[in-house]
């Protein structure tokens, strides 16, 4: 009769070592099918899926009588009183004294190889969560002031964006925790969804404008609402030359906000 089994774990050695040892068997003593192969998740955590095979024993034929060897049984030669038993004592044999072997130390990655494998790792991640999402993106990176932007294109990406831009700072947060977690040289990655950051720039810097003729003409300090760090930064450097407004951000994240601030007479630019 056949024996067949079924068995998981987190790799195929590791779902063969528990088949092997259910069976009481080695590895030769078995055929085995793989039915799934183990599969990583997102982080170590979302999608794992742990490897499957089928192992079989082999049938074990029992060989006839005709089929046993004969074995010999050795003779032994019994010493004379006359002759007796000289023991010989061979001398130990030397072996040569193994020097040690010096492996070569890996050359250190240069900076280039270890940005472009953070790069990759990014736009992999990211590739792996929108697939969840069932969108369909192509992904474009490049070189930008803030950091390395990555730019996704698709079709239905609002909700990649949410209410000022929310979402899209949790996944850009993602994916640099993702790219940078096993490197010591870290790389600030930028997301930005068919050219949102643009527009939510140019948006703000008219949001500032305005509000620091409403703080001048009052005479009275205003608060904005909670902002990103990118968001805020836009606020400072639009009104950083006003003659009539300074500004300072205030707050813990995620609630920091930025504050404009009338000028004083005397106060300097």
């Amino acid at each position: 009769m056949t024996t067949t089994i079924e068995k998981t774990g987190k790799t195929i050695e590791d779902a063969l070592k528990a088949a092997l040892e259910e069976l009481s068997a080695t590895e030769s003593d078995v055929e085995y099918e793989v039915l799934e192969e183990p599969r990583k998740g997102i982080l170590g955590l979302i999608g794992t899926r742990p490897a499957k095979i089928r192992v079989t024993l082999k049938p074990k034929d029992e060989p006839t009588k005709e089929q046993l060897p004969t074995v010999e049984p050795p003779i032994v030669e019994e010493p004379t009183v006359e002759e007796p038993i000289e023991e010989k004592i061979e001398p130990p044999i030397e072996k040569p004294i193994e020097e040690p072997t010096v492996e070569k130390e890996s050359e250190a990655q240069s900076e280039e190889e270890i940005e472009a494998e953070a790069i990759e790792c990014a736009k992999e991640f990211l590739r792996t969560v929108l697939g969840h999402m069932k969108l369909e993106v192509q992904i474009e990176g490049h070189e930008a002031e803030e950091g390395y932007l990555l730019d996704i294109t698709g079709k239905n990406l609002g909700l990649l964006i949410g209410k000022h831009g929310q979402t899209l700072d949790a996944l850009q947060y993602l994916v640099n925790l993702a790219a940078n977690r096993q490197q010591n040289h870290r790389m600030h990655f930028v997301l930005d969804v068919e050219g949102y950051r643009k527009k939510r720039t140019e948006a703000l810097n008219k949001l500032a404008k305005g509000l620091s003729e409403r703080v001048a003409k009052m005479k009275k300090e205003l608060r904005l609402e909670p902002m990103s760090r990118y968001e805020r930064k836009v606020i400072h450097l639009a009104l950083q030359d006003s003659p009539k407004v300074t500004t300072h951000s205030a707050g813990t994240e995620p609630y920091r906000y930025v504050i404009i601030t009338p000028k004083k007479p005397g106060d300097k630019n």
